[in-house]
């Protein structure tokens, strides 16, 4: 069936503007001030509403395989859908690690089974898998996933040598987790002597500190300038690692920066009250960290807004310091959680959809998605910005079943999410379509 979308308030590249919008065959098939409806259509009243293209996040964590008892593709993607995230680049560190040519296979095998949404994965690298970052499969794989700081298994890569290489040799874009893991440890040493295994949390951005990051992030500018490498630096936090990066729009820059929402949402005010609800690596950190991530996505420095979505169990981050694992769940929020930001005034709508939808398009090169574009496929999201959503405990999707929004009261809601033209929640209602998303094309 054909999907009429009427009297929307449209924003695309950007322009606002009232019109209506076809899909056909899961594609946008038509764009214009008004179409006429006739019996074949599905007609959505989109009047006082704002119609953008759907979210590509391009950093997740969805736990499966071997995590799933935290999160799963089906569990995370349909949250996302809820959210308005209708593409997602999953990340390598589940178990096994998705760090050679078969994992990543198999991962583009599950998805094509359960997912809700469109889906890219991630090939991790380590310190002996040169040959399999030589030989991607650029189809298959998004980038490639470097943790230049502490991580899980065999993915921490910090021998120089072994760094060179990547950036010299990788064919495709290298995203980076960029911390300082010898400076991290020896700031875990200090306050270990302190109080032991129990460190509070409101240590955690200083254990995980902006020197440490900047260290890290530096490092990884300097390769890509080096080797002309496609670097994308996922998660800033700090307002000094933000001098590394230039402004101005995406299309030519071979070096740009991510921001996660929670980083532009809370900051270390909000331990006291959160704890490790909010505990994430990089830190949360400081309030003038905040305010200087928000300038700088107002400003062009930093490119990308995405979310890092990491679930854990309630019990898990209940654990003293050491013990509580990083991560928070994200994905069924974030666009509401960016939102803020617009009805605050720190961005503008049109600025808002070019980082969610427009530049992880264009960055990644995924073909047809992204924009609101006759010809492409119709991922799309209804925002009703007058319309306040409270996330309560009833109402959240995560497998993990808690969110550190509970009890906020956001100032828009999702009022209609397309995923390939298929209309997968309608009046904030999952309405129980089944229908896998599809595998992200690349035009490399």
């Amino acid at each position: 069936m054909k999907t009429l979308i009427t009297q929307a308030r449209l924003i695309n590249e950007g322009n606002l503007f009232e019109g209506d919008l076809l899909i056909d065959g899961g594609r946008i098939q038509r764009i214009a001030s008004q179409i006429t409806a006739d019996a074949s259509m599905q007609v959505v009243d989109g009047r006082g509403r704002y119609l953008i293209p759907g979210m590509i996040d391009d950093q997740v964590h969805f736990r499966e395989p071997g995590l799933t008892h935290k999160g799963d593709l089906a569990s995370e993607s349909l949250a996302a859908v809820m959210g308005g995230i209708t593409s997602f680049m999953e990340m390598p560190n589940c178990n096994p690690t998705t760090t050679h040519a078969e994992a990543l296979t198999n991962k583009h095998l599950l998805a094509a089974q359960k997912s809700a949404a469109n889906y890219g994965f991630y090939l991790g690298a380590t310190n002996d898998n040169l040959i399999e970052i030589q030989r991607v499969n650029q189809n298959l794989a998004c980038g490639v996933k470097v943790f230049m700081g502490a991580s899980t298994g065999n993915m921490l890569v910090d021998a120089p040598e072994v760094l060179e290489a990547i950036f010299r040799d990788c064919p495709i874009l290298v995203a980076t987790h960029c911390e300082n893991t010898p400076m991290i440890k020896a700031q875990e040493d200090i306050y270990r002597a302190q109080y032991g295994e129990d460190i509070p949390i409101e240590l955690h951005p200083k254990i995980r500190s902006a020197e440490a990051c900047y260290h890290s992030s530096s490092f990884a500018v300097q390769l890509a300038k080096k080797f002309e490498t496609q670097l994308h630096v996922l998660h800033l936090t700090s307002a000094k690692e933000l001098a590394l990066f230039e402004a101005g729009p995406i299309q030519g820059k071979k070096i740009t920066a991510e921001v996660c929402v929670h980083h532009a949402f809370f900051s270390e005010q909000d331990y006291e009250r959160l704890g490790s609800q909010i505990k994430c690596n990089p830190a949360i950190k400081s309030l003038a960290d905040r305010n200087a991530l928000i300038a700088a996505v107002a400003n062009d420095v930093i490119d990308v807004i995405a979310t890092d979505h990491a679930p854990h169990t309630w019990e898990e981050k209940q654990n003293t310091y050491f013990k509580s694992p990083a991560g928070l769940p994200l994905v069924q929020h974030a666009v509401l959680c960016a939102l803020e930001h617009v009805h605050a005034g720190r961005w503008s709508l049109p600025h808002l959809v070019r980082k969610i939808s427009h530049n992880p398009a264009d960055l990644f090169k995924v073909a047809d998605r992204g924009y609101l574009r006759e010809g492409y496929w119709a991922d799309l999201v209804l925002v009703d910005f007058n319309q306040p959503y409270r996330v309560t405990k009833e109402n959240i999707r995560y497998k993990c079943g808690w969110s550190p929004f509970q009890d906020y009261e956001f100032r828009s809601s999702i009022a209609a999410t397309w995923v390939n033209g298929i209309l997968k929640v309608h009046d904030g209602q999952w309405l129980g379509d089944a229908t896998p998303g599809q595998a992200l094309v690349f035009k490399r």
